[in-house]
């Protein structure tokens, strides 16, 4: 038999036990590919398109079923990156079996994609979006990502909110860069009176993956920028608190 393109997911790896990615007990699948170069990238190697490993939907399906007696009242699977949505297409019929299973789903995105596919995905499949919020300026978004046009983040926010489905914010604070009062509060400003954000997860800013980049033989271009301290990541917290609900620090 013949599988089709669209049935095939270009796998970087998988986690089977994720408490990270979303709520409770996770099968987390991180698929290989990225637009964008983020600056403090822990996954560099999830960046080129090529490479991987192809997996069929129907293979990856047998394996989440192996694992859906973990996932208890709200488990489920998440798919993540490198930027999942770049292979949308093949993602619907997945979540369409994982759905008819009536198994959770999530993706973690960083949200510059939004065409017929992915609005598909996301609007029929999709129970949680996890929208990584990397600047808020158009200025600290090239810096940190490479690419121009960080107003489509938050046309893919306006679209899911529109929607009236569950949506996640992640944001990395980093030293100097995103911790800064004034961005937080334009944070807080442009999100407070959205309906559908059930939690903002503060990401303290690590280096756990120079290693890669000097694997990969990239330059890692934030050596010098520092961890948070334990005070500045409950100013963040503090600044942020007026706008939303729920609020963790990861």
């Amino acid at each position: 038999m013949t599988i089709s393109a669209d049935t095939i997911l270009n796998v970087h790896s998988i986690e089977s036990f994720g408490t990270h990615d979303g709520p409770g007990i996770r099968f987390v699948i991180f698929l290989q590919g990225c637009k964008l170069k983020c600056l403090y990238c822990h996954n560099p190697d999830t960046i080129a398109m090529e490479g991987g490993e192809p997996y069929t939907v129907k293979a990856l399906f047998d394996m989440v079923m192996k694992a859906k007696p973990y996932f208890g009242k709200h488990g489920g699977v998440t798919v993540s990156g490198g930027e999942p949505l770049l292979q949308a297409k093949a993602l619907i019929p997945f979540f369409k079996l994982l759905k008819a299973e009536g198994i959770h789903t999530a993706i973690d995105t960083n949200g510059r994609i939004l065409n017929h596919f992915v609005t598909e995905l996301l609007d029929h499949y999709t129970d949680l979006v996890l929208l990584d919020i990397k600047h808020m300026t158009e200025e600290g978004y090239q810096y940190l990502t490479g690419m121009k046009n960080h107003q489509t983040t938050f046309n893919f926010a306006q679209h899911r909110e529109k929607t009236g489905k569950a949506m996640w914010l992640r944001y990395v604070l980093i030293p100097g860069l995103t911790n800064k009062p004034e961005l937080l509060q334009a944070m807080g400003t442009y999100f407070k009176d959205f309906t559908t954000i059930e939690k903002l997860e503060i990401l303290p800013y690590h280096k756990l993956g120079v290693h890669k980049w000097e694997a990969l033989g990239w330059e890692y271009q934030l050596k010098d920028a520092r961890e948070n301290t334990a005070t500045e990541l409950l100013e963040a917290k503090a600044l942020l608190q007026p706008s939303f609900e729920n609020i963790s620090i990861n």
